[in-house]
C-alpha cells in the first residue's frame, strides 16, 4: 500500500494540495479579506464626508496642500481659476466610454494652488479632444471633495489638439508641465459648483464580493485535503475489493483443484 502512494502520481497530488491550500490561507484569502476591508475604511471615509460641512480649505491641506485629514472631505475653495494653463486627463474611461477630464490649476485667496479636476467630457469619434468649456476666470468660491494625488503614470505626458495630455492625476507633473508650483494633493469638483463640466462621480458605497470571495478561498483551502483524503480513501476501498476478489477466486481454485484430485 505504501509504495502506491509513493509513485510520483501521488507524490505530485500531494506537494500541489499542499501548495494550494497554504497560499488560500496565507495569500488569497488575506487578500480578498483585505480589499474588503479597504472599500468598508473607504466607504465610512465617504460617509463621514458628507455627513460633514465642507471647511476652508486651510483646515484640509496643510501649507503644501496635502491632505491633513481623511481623503474625501470637502473644501471651500476661494479665489480664481487659471484657465490659461488647463491639462487634460487623456480617455479615461467616464460614463458611457472614453472620456477627457479637465485639470485646472485654482489660486486661492491664501496663496496656495490646487489642482482642481473640473470633471469629464466625452470624446468624440476618433477620441479626438471634445469641445471643452474654458474654466471661469473671474474670482469664485468652489467647493469640492480632497483626494490623494495619483502615482505618475509610466506613459509620457503628450501635446496633442491644443493641450497638455497627462494620464494620471499627479498635481506635480502637471505643475512641471504648466509652471505652475501647486500642492501635492487636488481636488475634485462637485456637481453645480462654478466651472464644473460633467461631474466625476462618486465611488458606489457597496462592498462588493470580496468578502465572500476571501471565505471562498479559505473553504477551498479546507476542501483541497478532504478532496484528497477521498481519493486516498478511494483508492484503498479500490485495492480491498481487489483483493478480497483474488483472495476469493484463490480459494475457489484450490477448491476446484481438490475435487479433481478426490
Amino acid at each position: 500500500m505504501l509504495k502506491t502512494f509513493l509513485k510520483p502520481g501521488w507524490v505530485l497530488l500531494l506537494l500541489f494540495v499542499i501548495a494550494f491550500s497554504y497560499f488560500a490561507f496565507t495569500v488569497l484569502a488575506p487578500w480578498q479579506l483585505g480589499k474588503d476591508d479597504q472599500i468598508v475604511e473607504r466607504n465610512e471615509h465617504i460617509t463621514e464626508a458628507y455627513e460633514q460641512d465642507p471647511r476652508p480649505v486651510d483646515e484640509v491641506l496643510d501649507a503644501k496642500g496635502s491632505i491633513v485629514g481623511d481623503e474625501w472631505s470637502r473644501a471651500i475653495l476661494k479665489g480664481k481659476y487659471l484657465p490659461e494653463d488647463e491639462v487634460l486627463l487623456r480617455l479615461r474611461p467616464a460614463g458611457t466610454g472614453p472620456s477627457y477630464q479637465s485639470l485646472v490649476p485654482f489660486h486661492t485667496d491664501s496663496g496656495l494652488i490646487i489642482l482642481v479636476n473640473r470633471g469629464w467630457v466625452e470624446a468624440e469619434e476618433g477620441n479626438a479632444v471634445p469641445d471643452i468649456p474654458r474654466a471661469p476666470s473671474d474670482e469664485v468660491t468652489i467647493v469640492g471633495m480632497v483626494r490623494k494625488a495619483e502615482a505618475v503614470h509610466q506613459s509620457a505626458p503628450i501635446f496633442q489638439e491644443g493641450y497638455e495630455q497627462v494620464y494620471s492625476i499627479n498635481p506635480p507633473q502637471v505643475g512641471e508641465l504648466t509652471g505652475v508650483a501647486m500642492g501635492q494633493d487636488y481636488l475634485q469638483l462637485s456637481d453645480e459648483e462654478p466651472g464644473v463640466l460633467n461631474p466625476m462621480p462618486v465611488p458606489q458605497l457597496e462592498r462588493g464580493n470580496h468578502l465572500s470571495y476571501g471565505y471562498q478561498w479559505i473553504a477551498f483551502g479546507i476542501m483541497a485535503p478532504l478532496g484528497l483524503g477521498y481519493f486516498v480513501w478511494s483508492e484503498l476501498k479500490e485495492r480491498r475489493l481487489a483483493r478480497a476478489e483474488k483472495l476469493a477466486l484463490e480459494a475457489s481454485t484450490d477448491s476446484e483443484d481438490t475435487e479433481d484430485t478426490e
